[in-house]
């Protein structure tokens, strides 16, 4: 079914390892906890202007979640102890209409050999200079050179008297949202709800990311 194939998933990353392949090397890959999920809601074209289904993930207990939402769930998903509410987010379908609110999504959506889309936060190295964080070259490194690792000139004359939006400057790095297209599934436990993916994708370990199937056209 084509929304179904265009779902996505919310998920853990869990950490690096390395798996072997049939040439007898191995490649290094990233441990993903990917659902389940809960459908909490859907969008439509008519009333919202676009398609999309709304997905919860994560057991929260009820004492932890804020009354207005737990009213939303509660109706959703009935009377529970705990609720998938950790990170609620919404994915973009064609077709809402296969995703029923209350239904589970698992990570068997995904298979292995295809290549997905991955979207979380960088991590964050905080406040740095022009040289990590942009990779300037830097001044000489004899004695009696006062440029080492600055960013040399950044200003104008009179005319346009300002810095320039958008400028190579020093400052905060990473913690930015990043997306990784065309990472290859290694494998799919969906008994342990994991997914292996080759290579590395953003965040630390802990973090949550958007896991997604790449759209024709896309690579």
């Amino acid at each position: 079914m084509e929304s179904r194939e265009m779902a996505g998933l919310i998920g853990k990353k869990l950490g690096m390892t390395q798996v072997p392949i049939k040439s007898g090397d191995v490649v290094a890959c990233t441990v993903v906890e990917a659902g389940p999920c809960y459908v909490l809601g859907q969008r439509v074209k008519e009333k919202d202007g676009y398609t999309a289904i709304k997905l919860g993930f994560g057991e929260v207990d009820v004492e932890k979640i804020k009354r207005p939402l737990l009213g939303e769930l509660k109706k959703v998903l009935g009377e529970k102890d705990s609720y998938p509410a950790l990170k609620i987010a919404e994915f973009r379908v064609e077709d809402p209409s296969p995703f029923q609110p209350g239904s589970e999504i698992k990570v068997d959506i995904f298979e292995e050999g295809e290549r997905i889309a991955v979207t979380g936060i960088s991590k964050g190295t905080g406040f740095q200079s022009v040289i990590k964080r942009w990779g300037f070259s830097g001044g000489p490194k004899s004695h009696g050179s006062k440029f080492h690792r600055r960013p040399g000139s950044i200003g104008h004359h009179t005319d346009p008297g300002r810095i320039w939006k958008g400028k190579k400057m020093a400052g905060h790095t990473g913690m930015r949202r990043v997306t990784v297209r065309g990472l290859e599934v290694l494998k799919v436990i969906p008994e342990k709800n994991l997914i292996l993916l080759k290579g590395a994708i953003p965040g630390y370990t802990g973090s949550l990311v958007f896991l997604k199937k790449i759209g024709m056209g896309e690579k």
